[in-house]
């Protein structure tokens, strides 16, 4: 376990504050419910003496903060290969591959990405979820930041809720398109279908907008760039169904196997063989949480990908202009 010690002066300006409220201040490292439930372990004293949340100052007092991290995840660790790409003392970012869940949930308790994390580094015990911050599905490859310090943890809740960590995937569809666009639809729970989401009114729907770019037509399918601005589940997979173009091998949306008119042999058994959504996360760009350098990632096109989007370029280029799609 590991403890944590700080000591500082309450500033002349914070007089007439609640006590909490001075506290968030001077340690935004640290959220302000957890700083509440130290308060009220006695973890934090003022002046020496512990005092309540709600406890006005006056200025200048002195306070002192010491609290033990307690594990957060009880869960066994496992010996799972990581590929990290970058690692320091305050986050981890992996290339994550798909079939890899990130927590366990219901039908996965074990082999999960977590479970990997804590073989990895045990101390992610103590942070909530195991520093996790953000997920990727199941099937779906790339790019994710893991806090590994509670400050660290802190800040990148507080950048992801502001939007402030740029998220860039990859992802073959169905359809032709002619050119990029935006779907701002608001998403939440289908109806009728709890493992699925949906686009919803405004009054059932969280806010979703979600930027796409043409990269490379294909005889029935785009390649897209994919930047997210909001980041709900599934979105990228509900909101490129909702405009009629759902990604290859989407077993929730995609709507079963299409094959183009006169596909290749290759092109079939490469569109029948696809059986996770190809979406990859390409890109992840943020400020430390910490330190507050840029910093920027980007994983390649995983094998399985590569070689569907390689499939689809030679279907394309030995095809009939004239064909009807």
């Amino acid at each position: 376990m590991t403890t944590i010690r700080h000591e500082a002066t309450v500033p002349l300006s914070a007089a007439g504050w609640r006590f909490d409220r001075a506290l968030a201040e001077m340690f935004p490292e640290y959220s302000r419910s957890r700083l509440t439930a130290w308060v009220k372990a006695g973890a934090v004293t003022l002046d020496g003496a512990v005092a309540p949340p709600r406890q006005l100052l006056r200025g200048g007092e002195q306070v002192r903060l010491e609290a033990v991290l307690e594990a957060e995840v009880e869960l066994e660790p496992e010996d799972i290969a990581l590929e990290v790409v970058h690692q320091d003392e305050h986050v981890l970012v992996l290339n994550k591959p798909a079939g890899l869940v990130v927590h366990p949930g219901a039908g996965n308790p074990a082999g999960t990405m977590l479970n990997a994390l804590l073989h990895h580094d045990p101390k992610l015990a103590e942070l909530p979820r195991g520093g996790i911050v953000h997920r990727l599905d199941k099937e779906t490859s790339g790019l994710m930041v893991v806090a590994r310090s509670l400050p660290a943890h802190t800040a990148l809740v507080e950048m992801l809720s502001r939007h402030d960590v740029e998220r860039q995937y990859e992802a073959v569809v169905l359809g032709q398109l002619v050119a990029g666009g935006t779907v701002d639809a608001p998403i939440g729970r289908h109806m009728g279908d709890r493992l699925r989401q949906a686009v919803r009114d405004e009054e059932d729907g969280k806010h979703a907008v979600t930027h796409y770019r043409l990269r490379e037509r294909f005889r029935a399918h785009a390649l897209l760039q994919c930047n997210l601005e909001t980041g709900r589940t599934h979105q990228i997979r509900v909101h490129m169904a909702h405009i009629g173009h759902a990604l290859v091998g989407d077993p929730l949306y995609g709507g079963g196997l299409r094959l183009p008119k006169g596909a290749t042999p290759e092109l079939v058994a490469a569109l029948r063989g696809f059986r996770r959504q190809a979406l990859h996360a390409e890109r992840l760009a943020f400020a430390h949480p910490v330190s507050g350098e840029p910093l920027s990632f980007s994983a390649a096109r995983p094998a399985d990908l590569d070689e569907l989007v390689r499939i689809l370029r030679a279907d394309t280029a030995q095809a009939d202009p004239y064909d009807d799609y």
